[in-house]
């Protein structure tokens, strides 16, 4: 893998989206819940009011936890964490075809989180958003 991409549009041509066929849910993790959760968990955040964990819809299911599911799109760019305006472009094609966006940045790639009813359109607007930097 390159080492970490820093121009925007070197970025956005090179984000290959990916979609994941697995459905997530953000939930707070509550005590009792927590060794489940956080076992089963791709991400967490610690705010204020609480641990969010991003888990298999299924797991959350299993454990009673209701709340919208999302698709995984992650843009396979191996995109440096200083580098700026990939959120903003990904995030903005989006929001023009009027589908919602979580992005979580991890070391090497970023991932958008879209209603899960959306996913294929999320990815097909990805991937033109790419095309068109090249």
């Amino acid at each position: 893998m390159a080492g970490p991409v820093r121009d925007r549009e070197a970025m956005i041509a090179a984000m290959e989206p990916r979609l994941d066929r697995t459905r997530w849910r953000f939930v707070l993790v509550s005590p009792d819940k927590a060794p489940q959760l956080l076992g089963g968990a791709i991400g967490t955040f610690r705010e204020d009011e609480g641990v969010t964990a991003i888990v298999p819809s299924e797991l959350a299911d299993e454990l009673g936890i209701e709340g919208p599911d999302f698709a995984r799109i992650t843009l396979m760019v191996h995109s440096d964490l200083e580098g700026v305006g990939l959120t903003a472009a990904v995030s903005g094609a989006l929001a023009d075809a009027g589908i919602a966006c979580n992005m979580v940045a991890a070391f090497h790639h970023d991932h958008a989180f879209v209603p899960a009813v959306h996913a294929e359109e999320a990815s097909d607007v990805l991937q033109e958003l790419s095309a068109s930097a090249t």
